[in-house]
């Protein structure tokens, strides 16, 4: 029996585009020549930086151009919160918590409901304690919770920030996947610009692999970060930023946009269906319902023990991502679990679902 992954938070193999992007690379590589294939500077691809600026409104000087959002988040964790505090959602993504975890960083998690963030336990985190070095937010298709902030708390969690002087670090990999309608206007858009530290990537949007992921930041925090990338790698791999900009300027990238919008919907489709066939009971309290990005976040009894889940579906050929692994110190989510339906065909996911409803133990009447 084949295993069925809920675990990988990954595209799909066919929302990649494959030969598109081998005749972009050939192309970027014909056009570049030695440029794109040496050093240069550490923000990155100069026509990219350029591209992204415009989108956003700023200066390319505030743009640079990362191996990836994480990489850049990385870079911005060293330079603003080793040993300070940190505020985060709860639940969050996984890596950033390891990475703070790492320098030593106190990370405060803040209560989340299906409108996304809490802004009056945001309020009240910075009126009780120190101030912090910012707050790490995924307002929009969350991972790992799938939902997004309202548009009236975004003003809200801006106003607070505001207020207590707070840097709000906005990673939205995921705001352009979306399925049912447009998503709200960006923290960044929202804030003018003005305090706030957007992150995206185009490892949703167009290929994990090219590693291409971006932060549009103040002038002198770009410049810090541009410089730690330069004492860190040397070089930005030109040759996929390169070939990530051919693909935007052919105007290839909307109409990918689209393919893998449609694509994704189905399995979030799917996965919504799936869930409502095999675990509409009293065993569980509910689930997210997206409207984008890759993840489900599925709240089971509080008498489950997600991790022992985990344990038994494993066994009968089904994985997740236990809800605990997405609070600081696996404090939370114990009876929860993300499951991923980006990299698994809508066939894959109904057996899969099935699985897990089997794995789930059975309630006992009261």
């Amino acid at each position: 029996m084949e295993t069925i992954s809920f675990a990988r938070g990954v595209p799909a193999p066919e929302c990649i585009p494959v030969h598109e992007l081998a005749d972009c690379a050939r192309a970027a590589i014909e056009e570049g020549g030695a440029a794109v294939l040496s050093y240069g500077p550490g923000g990155g691809y100069a026509p990219l930086r350029a591209w992204i600026g415009d989108r956003y409104g700023v200066e390319p000087e505030r743009v640079v151009v990362t191996n990836g959002s994480l990489q850049g988040f990385v870079f911005l964790a060293e330079r603003l919160a080793a040993a300070k505090r940190v505020l985060v959602e709860a639940p969050t993504y996984d890596r950033p918590l390891r990475i703070l975890a790492r320098l030593g960083a106190e990370v405060v998690a803040l209560p989340m409901d299906e409108e996304g963030l809490d802004p009056d336990a945001l309020d009240r985190a910075l009126r009780d304690g120190p101030a912090p070095a910012f707050l790490y937010t995924i307002p929009t298709f969350q991972n790992p919770s799938g939902r997004t902030l309202s548009l009236e708390r975004r003003r809200r969690v801006l106003d607070v920030a505001r207020r207590h002087g707070l840097l709000v670090v906005e990673d939205d990999p995921y705001g352009l996947v979306s399925f049912d309608a447009e998503p709200p206007p960006t923290l960044h858009e929202l804030a003018g610009g003005e305090g706030v530290v957007h992150s995206s990537s185009f490892s949703k949007t167009i290929a994990p692999g090219v590693r291409v992921g971006w932060f549009v930041l103040p002038r002198p925090l770009a410049g810090e970060l541009e410089a730690m990338a330069v004492s860190t790698y040397i070089t930005p791999p030109f040759l996929t930023q390169a070939t990530v900009f051919e693909f935007l300027r052919r105007g290839s990238f909307e109409l990918n946009l689209e393919r893998v919008r449609g694509l994704l919907r189905a399995r979030r489709d799917a996965m919504l269906a799936a869930l409502e066939r095999h675990l509409a009971t009293d065993c569980r309290k509910g689930w997210s319902r997206p409207g984008g990005g890759y993840f489900v976040w599925l709240d089971l009894a509080d008498d489950v023990d997600a991790a022992d889940l985990l344990e038994r579906a494993t066994a009968a050929g089904v994985t997740f991502v236990k809800g605990a692994d997405f609070f600081p110190g696996g404090e939370g989510g114990t009876s929860s679990a993300r499951l991923a339906y980006s990299f698994v065909s809508p066939a894959e996911i109904e057996e899969g679902v099935e699985r897990l409803a089997a794995a789930v133990p059975a309630r006992v009447p009261v």
